[in-house]
């Protein structure tokens, strides 16, 4: 399978919403190349252009990343993407895939509305936090709520939050690559060859969606980012019920 016209441009889409928001790519791209993609194959694939384009986006926002965050994060993301490959193998994706989709959405709407969006989490529930992210990562890449939930209780700037968010991504994709490697699931030859030839796409995603964003307003950040959680939640859902369904 070789990409084409759709799949670049979903590419393209997925990474200005990166530029812009901080995160948010893969709730875009997974979903929609998964209604004519194996989910086996797009996982994977986006993971690997994630790594590099979140790396890019941290690099234009070196100065307000705050590096601290991810570290005491790693040992119970690592069990959780591990968990997460355990669990892809046990259970119907099309299920998990749809709970996460009414939670992506269910976070959205309460972000549009201007209500907090996250449960309040202490230290003590940093383990918790962490589990979360890496196992919706390794199933799904698409972890990036869960993230900025976490985020928005440690940081209140949003731009902080716009920020920090890629390099965790990032350091997340890689570890989910580790378990997906580990578990045979990158032997695809599609899923490298499509890889390389997406990136100049995902590049000048990100590049123009930080040329966007810098010239925003800060209070229309937040309310870009909640709308676009809204509509990947429905998107998710949508794939999820054709994979239940059939439809």
């Amino acid at each position: 399978m070789e990409a084409g016209i759709y799949e670049f441009a979903v590419v393209f889409v997925g990474y200005f919403v990166l530029g812009v928001a901080g995160f948010g790519s893969a709730l875009i791209i997974v979903p929609l190349l998964a209604f004519t993609w194996p989910i086996s194959v797009v996982v994977p694939w986006v993971l690997l252009i994630d790594v590099l384009a979140a790396m890019l986006h941290s690099g234009l926002n070196f100065r307000k990343v705050i590096w601290r965050e991810l570290p005491p994060l790693l040992p119970s993301v690592l069990f959780g993407a591990m968990s997460g490959i355990y669990l892809i193998r046990i259970t119907q994706g099309d299920w998990l895939l749809l709970v996460l989709g009414l939670y992506v959405f269910y976070i959205g709407c309460k972000g549009v509305k201007g209500a907090p969006v996250a449960v309040h989490m202490n230290a003590s529930m940093r383990h918790g936090a962490g589990f979360t992210m890496g196992l919706v990562e390794s199933m799904f890449g698409v972890a990036g709520p869960v993230v900025m939930s976490w985020l928005s209780q440690r940081l209140i700037d949003p731009l902080l939050i716009r920020a920090t968010m890629p390099m965790t991504i990032s350091a997340l994709s890689c570890i989910a690559l580790l378990m997906i490697g580990a578990a045979g699931g990158l032997d695809h030859m599609d899923i490298w060859r499509n890889f390389l030839v997406s990136i100049p796409f995902a590049f000048a995603g990100v590049w123009l969606g930080h040329q966007f964003a810098i010239r925003m307003q800060v209070k229309y950040i937040n309310p870009m980012i909640y709308a676009s959680l809204c509509i990947s939640g429905l998107v998710l859902c949508g794939r999820s019920l054709n994979g239940i369904f059939g439809m």
